[in-house]
């Protein structure tokens, strides 16, 4: 079909009133590839019942905020979902029933959590990813080839500074980092990561990968992973100055997963990083 002609992917946010709900709101009005269905916030949110085009551009649209999937103005392809983890998987029931895509940027899961999400993608497509940034999924392409050459030869740390108000530590993208470098080593990322030091903490143990956490002002998000060898190190850095690189990425992950088979999908899959780097 002629991309012109293409029926618009009609999506929903959950969280819609948060930073990050907010800005990809924002870029689906200003996107005619794309309806906005819904947008989700928990129940008592004072913006409940309030046009979504006037919070968000300043005028209507015929799109309410609600606590209901069900109350949606348009049957949603896809929900793009930055929220909290219950509230992500109270959502799950309703994408699982409806068959509704799912795109997944919020942080913070339990690896029982995690696992439910899983199991949900056996019945509807979910892109996961603790990070939606095009720059910083090519980080983690670029961390995980690094470390498989290096090996555990090298230290590898990773700091990862994020504003004041971010309630999740370390990042969902600095445990993802540290998780493709203990991959890389052949180990599992519990068995390998310290996440502080203080004290008598004696000599470094080969393989140990650090990971530091820095909290202030309105930090958006930066990360640098540091393999540091004798007389040498390399340090691959990402700096977010602004959230609309995340959200550009959720609507990108948002039209690739819309009507794709269930499953549980990652950046990776959606910019074809999955094949190696040459």
């Amino acid at each position: 079909m002629d991309k012109q002609t293409a029926r618009p992917v009609h999506v929903a946010v959950n969280g819609i009133m948060g930073r990050m709900g907010q800005q990809i709101a924002r870029l689906l009005f200003q996107d005619q590839s794309f309806v906005v269905a819904g947008g989700l916030e928990r129940t008592n949110h004072p913006s409940i019942g309030l046009d979504i085009g006037t919070l968000i551009q300043g005028k209507t649209a015929g799109v309410r905020v609600t606590d209901d999937p069900g109350n949606f103005a348009s049957s949603p392809d896809c929900v793009i979902d930055f929220s909290t983890p219950s509230s992500t998987l109270a959502l799950l029931a309703y994408a699982q029933q409806q068959k509704v895509a799912m795109v997944i940027g919020t942080t913070g899961f339990s690896a029982q959590e995690t696992e439910t999400i899983k199991q949900a993608a056996q019945q509807t497509a979910i892109v996961h990813s603790p990070n939606m940034s095009v720059l910083v999924n090519l980080l983690f392409k670029l961390v995980g080839l690094t470390a498989g050459v290096l090996g555990d030869g090298f230290d590898a740390e990773i700091v990862e500074l994020h504003h004041k108000n971010k309630v999740d530590a370390p990042s969902g993208t600095a445990l993802k980092l540290a998780d493709l470098i203990a991959g890389a080593y052949g180990k599992k990322l519990e068995d390998s990561a310290r996440y502080e030091r203080h004290g008598q903490i004696g000599p470094r143990p080969k393989g140990q990968i650090g990971i530091q956490t820095v909290r202030g002002g309105d930090i958006v998000g930066e990360h640098t992973v540091l393999f540091i060898g004798t007389g040498e190190r390399l340090e691959i850095t990402h700096r977010a100055t602004s959230r609309e690189n995340f959200a550009q990425g959720a609507l990108l992950a948002a039209r690739w997963v819309a009507g794709k088979q269930p499953g549980m999908y990652s950046m990776a899959d959606v910019l074809g990083l999955n094949g190696s780097i040459r």
